[in-house]
């Protein structure tokens, strides 16, 4: 999982002993990653603090698990819409067969092996704080010498919505790790899990699938553009988007306790906002998430006990130079590779300290994201209307991706579009949508973390026939925008 040179082999899973140099508290890629780097090179130890399976939401209910159901989908209707191949199918049991195997069917036992390997300890059970620099775990007290870091992330966020949470929706876990495929499923929310979910259902064989969002239009946090593609393509292969329409009730007379990924009892009675009535096998919830802090016990340290956790940019809760929370629980930016980014700070940060040398890294990255529906969705840095909220030179630059020939030769009915954000002459930000965009979020990312000046940019010449022929279009287009002032 992990690439980079590890310490000494002598670690344990549960060990008898109550003091280590850094203790982590929640152990999904962020409380892995500031584990290894707080370690493996300065001489201090770890010890990492996992209630449920060590490797945590993204290697088992989210990131591997999504994009294993999304794949096969993908491909079929990639495959659709080429000239030339005929007869490719989702087989619905290898689908899932596969997806079982890439969350290991729920055995983390490579984790920990992964984890002990790289001379890190675990200890399976709920860890707290308890005061400065000292966590219990199920009775059990532990202390740091040097810094405690919380990585606990977030759960799926249940509205307050009559009858709902009593209906036992499906959340993001169920959905990834779905058993039945249901035939009539209404999805609550239109961002990424939204999507994503919306997608492979209808991919996997569900005959109605509906999404409700209260906003304008899906994925609001994108470009406009984005969501009404992304809307579009959901339209013309049958999925129903509601937009500016609300969930008022929920009501499902019979629940059980089936399971995860099993439905949850009989039909579900959905009221909407617009007065209509949506009857489903099931409804899945992907209402934005919710910051696991509750039961976290920062008021012992006198933080308040819900919310997100405020950080600055060494990772570092303001005021307590030993308390470090990276990932989701911080706020900042509710995405695996962003936790891991800000886990390998906060672990050179650690080590730099407990050496007494000033900390070597702060937190001042760019945020790429990729939503991996069809078309998929990839961004990097700001949309036009965040540039313009903080005040910045703006000038923007878009182009219809289907007018490339190398996504001609994508797919023959190309759907897509691209967007360059300015300030001045040097890029902030980027989206993409279209077939195959997801490995051009990086390019725009270095581009904006670099400050590549425009006039540099017209020398990194893309490739043809390829989709990254896009961004020559692009600047081609603020060349001619300037041009005719």
């Amino acid at each position: 999982m992990h690439s980079r040179q590890t310490g000494p082999v002598s670690a344990q899973l549960n060990p008898d002993r109550s003091e280590w140099d850094v203790i982590v508290v929640g152990g999904g890629p962020p409380g892995e990653v500031v584990a290894q780097y707080a370690t493996q090179f300065s001489g201090l130890d770890a010890v990492i603090v996992e209630q449920e399976l060590l490797g945590g939401e993204c290697s088992f209910w989210a990131c591997m698990p999504s994009k294993g159901l999304l794949r096969p989908v993908e491909l079929v209707a990639n495959s659709a819409d080429l000239a030339g191949v005929t007869g490719a199918r989702v087989d619905v049991d290898a689908v899932l067969a596969r997806r079982d195997k890439i969350v290991n069917h729920h055995d983390d036992t490579s984790q920990i092996t992964w984890a002990t390997g790289a001379g890190i300890d675990v200890i399976r059970g709920r860890g707290r704080l308890a005061g400065p620099k000292t966590v219990t775990v199920d009775g059990r007290t532990l202390t740091a010498r040097h810094a405690v870091v919380l990585a606990t992330g977030t759960r799926a966020n249940v509205p307050p919505i009559d009858g709902l949470r009593e209906a036992r929706p499906w959340t993001s876990r169920d959905a990834t790790n779905l058993h039945v495929v249901p035939h009539r499923v209404v999805i609550v929310g239109g961002g990424v899990v939204s999507c994503e979910a919306a997608t492979w259902l209808r991919g996997l064989g569900a005959d109605e699938v509906t999404i409700v969002e209260g906003s304008e239009r899906l994925l609001s946090k994108n470009e406009p553009f984005a969501g009404d593609l992304v809307a579009e393509a959901f339209t013309a292969s049958g999925v129903t988007v509601k937009t500016r329409t609300r969930v008022t009730a929920v009501s499902r007379p019979e629940v059980n306790d089936a399971g995860e990924g099993l439905i949850h009892g009989g039909e579900v009675t959905v009221t909407l906002s617009d007065g209509s009535v949506l009857r489903a096998d099931e409804i899945l919830v992907a209402a934005g998430r919710t910051p696991n802090s509750d039961d976290l016990g920062l008021p012992s340290v006198g933080l308040e006990p819900h919310g997100f956790v405020a950080v600055d940019e060494y990772l570092t809760v303001p005021g307590f130079d030993w308390l470090y929370v990276v990932g989701d629980l911080n706020g900042k930016a509710l995405l695996t590779h962003m936790g891991k980014y800000q886990a390998r700070i906060a672990g050179d940060v650690i080590a730099a300290r407990a050496a007494g040398d000033p900390p070597p890294q702060r937190d001042r990255a760019v945020v790429p994201q990729v939503t991996f529906t069809d078309p998929e969705v990839g961004s990097a840095g700001l949309t036009e209307a965040q540039a313009r909220d903080a005040g910045l030179d703006v000038g923007v630059a878009e182009y219809d991706m289907a007018a490339l020939a190398g996504t001609y030769l994508v797919r023959d009915d190309y759907r897509g579009r691209a967007k360059l954000v300015l300030d001045g002459d040097v890029l902030v930000g980027a989206t993409f949508v279209g077939t195959g965009i997801a490995e051009l979020v990086h390019s725009a990312t270095v581009a904006i973390q670099g400050r590549i000046p425009l006039a540099d940019l017209w020398h990194a010449v893309p490739s043809y026939p390829t989709v990254s022929e896009v961004w020559l279009r692009l600047l081609e287009t603020i060349d001619s925008q300037r041009r005719g002032k």
